[in-house]
């Protein structure tokens, strides 16, 4: 058996639902894979608990120590992220910090991602650690892992993608005659769109996801990537088709990607699409088209793909970002 403490970062909605599944599931998965997750600490930004039957109130947390005295002390194989991407460092500097130390990292967080790409990376293949982030590339949807380690070999042309479900659910509104107003308004009363929907409609949060796979896929570094936006937009489509946003990338065009809003056939993978469903689609010559889709976005779905990459990183003796 297999003892693997986890220390979390982050206690929002992910964070909860991550802490949730471990310890509701922790005898299956002792079980069926011979790994014994255990949620050991949390943090916040500035307090910490330890845990022990369960995570306790707020209240009774204390002052965060050193992260790295905190992975000593408990033993700790894995750092969890499930933290904002609020534009600090403190993410980096702990994902780093904790591949010094030995410790795996498993992240649902996408800003560091974005900016120290190659850092991890090394730090990573130094420690002979890995790090893992399906839950920042499309929630339950495992298109990280396809880009990552299963496509390996069928080198891969072109990847296309409907990576945000408030896109997708809003452009179906607007084909309906829904102002884009009412439409956004009615994705939020849905809870699929944010209260600030701005990344997703001008298409920059399927850029993001999409320049982490990309990097997953073909070594690019997300930081020097460029990015072409094209917003949401009401417009008509020719019958038999829908109106998507669609990221996408070309290996014989490298560093580049772009989102457009562009019909698809309604029997295609991203025509058939509805709701706040995603999917992408991996072009690989000779070998065709893989295409995944569905995967819930929701904290318990982000919270699913982090416990997937935590067993992954314990079990795989990968090291590194790929």
């Amino acid at each position: 058996m297999l003892d693997v403490p986890i220390v979390l970062a982050g206690y929002g909605p992910v964070g909860r639902e991550y802490a949730e599944l471990v310890h509701r599931e922790r005898a299956q998965w002792r079980d069926r894979y011979g790994v014994d997750l255990r949620v050991v600490a949390v943090r916040g930004r500035d307090t910490q608990a330890e845990v022990g039957a369960a995570v306790p109130p707020r209240v009774q947390w204390t002052a965060a120590e050193p992260l790295t005295d905190l992975l000593a002390r408990t033993g700790a194989r894995v750092l969890a992220q499930a933290v904002p991407s609020d534009g600090s460092d403190r993410p980096a500097r702990d994902a780093l910090a904790a591949l010094g130390h030995g410790a795996h990292v498993v992240t649902a967080t996408k800003s560091h991602l974005l900016t120290h790409w190659r850092q991890l990376d090394e730090a990573a293949r130094r420690a002979g650690r890995s790090v893992r982030i399906s839950g920042a590339t499309g929630a339950a949807m495992p298109a990280g892992d396809l880009a990552r380690s299963v496509l390996r070999g069928f080198d891969v042309d072109a990847v296309h993608g409907c990576l945000n479900g408030t896109a997708t659910f809003v452009l179906d509104q607007l084909a309906e005659g829904v102002a884009l107003e009412a439409a956004v308004a009615e994705a939020q009363r849905r809870g699929i769109a944010e209260a600030d929907p701005a990344a997703d409609l001008s298409g920059a949060d399927a850029a993001t996801k999409l320049r982490l796979v990309t990097g997953l896929l073909w070594g690019w570094d997300p930081a020097d990537v460029r990015v072409e936006l094209e917003p949401v937009r009401a417009a008509r489509a020719d019958p038999g088709h829908r109106l998507r946003q669609v990221a996408g990338a070309r290996r014989d065009d490298p560093g580049v990607v772009r989102v457009e809003v562009r019909p698809e056939p309604v029997g295609s993978p991203l025509g058939a699409l509805t709701g706040p469903e995603k999917a992408v689609r991996y072009d690989c010559g000779d070998a065709g088209s893989v295409t995944v889709s569905g995967g819930r976005s929701s904290p318990r779905g982000a919270a699913r793909a982090m416990v997937k990459d935590t067993i992954g990183a314990v079990l795989e003796a990968t090291a590194g970002l790929r």
